[in-house]
């Protein structure tokens, strides 16, 4: 695994249950500031392998993305389990529930 999916992967892992963080911030945190198309991908791809906790990760607005309608209620569902308010629209508020990982060993 290359060295930024290998971030990636752990910084989606290490979201903790009731909280989000998005696309494009773990790609900063993972180094590739411009990447949050890769981490999209990269969560596709191995959400099921590594265990990831693939529903914690919203876009930038604090939307859900998933365009499925089925995949979209299930990630609803599973953050508002944890606690995450998610409104009509399938938004979080992410002033309340955005994770902000230490930067300590980012790179």
């Amino acid at each position: 695994m290359k060295p930024f999916t290998e971030r990636v992967v752990r910084l989606i892992r290490d979201i903790p249950a009731g909280r989000v963080m998005t696309y494009g911030q773990i790609a900063r945190h993972a180094g590739g500031p411009r990447g949050a198309r890769q981490v999209v991908r990269i969560l596709h791809a191995m959400s099921g392998r590594h265990g990831l906790p693939w529903h914690r990760v919203v876009n930038a607005r604090g939307e859900v993305a998933i365009p499925d309608a089925v995949g979209r209620e299930t990630q609803i569902g599973l953050l508002r389990r944890e606690g995450v308010a998610v409104d009509a629209d399938g938004r979080v508020d992410l002033a309340r529930y955005l994770h902000e990982p230490e930067r300590t060993g980012e790179r």
